[in-house]
């Protein structure tokens, strides 16, 4: 049972849905505005916490990509 990201068309709203069969995709509304108006998103993987290659690339301080690789001694 996946969760789907989407966004609305009509407000820009984006929020996440775990989706069991196909015919909840299409009883689908915003949360926000509640028009049905919603394109799945593309997501990212992300690593869940504790994983082997979470230990072994530390996460940059400043968050996300590291603006001077190899310079803070954590890549």
């Amino acid at each position: 049972m996946p969760i789907y990201e989407y966004a609305c068309s009509s407000c820009g709203k984006k929020f996440e849905k775990l989706i069991r069969r196909e015919s909840d995709h299409d009883a689908l509304a915003c949360p926000s505005c509640g028009e049905r108006h919603v394109e799945k998103q593309f997501s990212t993987f992300a690593p869940q916490a504790g994983s082997s290659r979470e230990a072994a690339m530390p996460m940059c301080p400043s968050g996300g990509m590291c603006p001077t690789p190899g310079k803070c001694g954590l890549n």
